[in-house]
């Protein structure tokens, strides 16, 4: 991959125009410092678009930054760049006090105490001793629906979107994702080139000890996008 032309860093303008540029709408972009969502659109009057970006994309590479613009043109459209830039840049989400923040775990339909107690027991021998907790119910417009879940390190905290907890949902996905992310807290990220890889070849070996994994995979395929 390679950096674009443009070199946004802290010039918020450049990367407005940029997205007005490639998606031919009307952008009225926002910087944040969120804690919880990195990116959300809203379409408001028209041919404009609010676009709340976290301030990490400042420095996004070009694959990216057009990856940004293809979901503000289509959200529908799969985000694997961006899915992969936001979990490499975890360390520049502002870090909350755990004191503040709610924790709670019993959803409408699936308790994720439940669910962690039994996946720590049956793959962790009971060694992961992270926090779980559903993450906030957002308006529907929120696009944080394809996170389905993290792992927040320095905090040893988990949380699952909310969006999994219903009856639509098996449990097994709902495990699975618990699962990947107690993953996550239960082992190191790698240095490639100063980079933290976190989905090294053997994570990914022992994702797929997870019972359904297969399962999962066909699921995930006909129901996430």
């Amino acid at each position: 991959m390679y950096q674009l032309k443009l070199l946004f860093h802290q010039n918020s303008d450049t990367l407005r125009d940029y997205l007005e540029s490639a998606t031919g709408k009307t952008i009225n972009l926002i910087i944040t410092d969120n804690t919880m969502s990195m990116l959300t659109i809203r379409h408001k009057k028209r041919n404009t678009i609010l676009v709340r970006l976290h301030w990490m994309f400042l420095h996004a590479d070009h694959d990216v930054i057009r990856e940004i613009a293809a979901f503000i043109k289509n959200n529908t459209v799969k985000t694997p760049s961006i899915t992969k830039f936001i979990q490499e840049n975890r360390k520049r989400i502002r870090i909350k006090s755990r004191k503040h923040q709610k924790i709670n775990a019993r959803g409408t339909c699936y308790n994720l105490n439940e669910i962690f107690d039994s996946l720590n027991k049956g793959y962790f021998d009971d060694r992961v001793k992270a926090v779980i907790t559903w993450g906030k119910r957002l308006s529907r417009w929120y696009s944080g629906k394809r996170t389905l879940g993290s792992y927040d390190e320095s905090n040893n905290i988990i949380r699952i979107n909310p969006v999994l907890d219903k009856r639509s949902v098996p449990k097994y996905f709902v495990e699975f994702i618990v699962y990947h992310e107690m993953l996550h807290a239960d082992m190191d990220s790698k240095k490639d080139k100063g980079r933290n890889i976190i989905h090294t070849k053997e994570f990914k070996r022992r994702e797929q000890l997870f019972e359904k994994y297969k399962k999962v995979v066909l699921w995930e395929k006909k129901h996430i996008r």
